[in-house]
């Protein structure tokens, strides 16, 4: 789905969402704003690319690194409602991944990405996805990946 119209749906509904980035390092919240008038939907979001700053602003419980690691369903979730509750949106996304050129930390391969979503009075959900190419190409397969996770859902 194209961010144009997932921000028309927010807009139409009167809803908002916010970011928690980690791997796309604000190419998320980039992309959500280059919408005209995306104040209205979009009031911001969190870079937290290391982990510090995901415990510190937007909670996220330290044992989890050891009990679920950091790219995976639980820290995507983690992540996305930290946003949430920090922003008092409607809708909060996540992203944390592997972006290369190296493996990194969570021994998983290049391209391997958790997508968070959290929803206010709602059920939070997260996706893996796999995404091919540079470091670029991931990051930018993950910020789509997003907005389709949010697209989706607004849909339903």
């Amino acid at each position: 789905m194209e961010v144009r119209q997932v921000a028309e749906i927010l807009l139409e509904r009167g809803q908002t969402v916010s970011v928690a980035e980690a791997c796309t390092n604000g190419l998320l919240g980039y992309t959500l704003g280059t919408i005209p008038g995306a104040s209205r939907f979009f009031p911001g979001g969190v870079v937290a690319y290391t982990g510090g700053l995901k415990e510190k602003i937007l909670g996220v419980p330290d044992e989890l690194y050891e009990t679920a690691g950091s790219v995976s369903r639980e820290m995507a979730i983690a992540m996305a409602r930290g946003a949430l509750e920090l922003t008092g949106t409607d809708y909060a996304l996540s992203t944390t991944g592997v972006t290369g050129p190296a493996a990194g930390r969570s021994g998983l391969p290049i391209g391997t990405f958790w997508i968070g979503l959290a929803v206010k009075d709602g059920e939070d959900a997260a996706i893996e996805i796999r995404v091919g190419g540079d470091r670029d190409a991931t990051k930018h397969g993950a910020v789509q990946s997003a907005i389709d996770l949010l697209g989706n859902h607004l849909t339903g």
